[in-house]
């Protein structure tokens, strides 16, 4: 089940990426990618759900 672990780590990396090019400090990159992490996890898990009920 790595792929809500690894939608949490792209996630954050992409919220403190786009947080950073709109020139936002240290809380709003933590913000960005506290938020984005969440969504990407969330989509993360789906996918581990739809693949382990597919071959399962």
């Amino acid at each position: 089940m790595i792929y809500p672990l690894g939608g949490l780590v792209i996630g954050a990396l992409l919220g403190a990426f786009r947080a950073k090019q709109r020139g936002g400090k240290a809380a709003d990159m933590a913000q960005w990618a506290a938020v984005f992490a969440m969504i990407f996890g969330v989509i993360g898990m789906f996918i581990a759900v739809i693949i382990t009920r597919q071959y399962v």
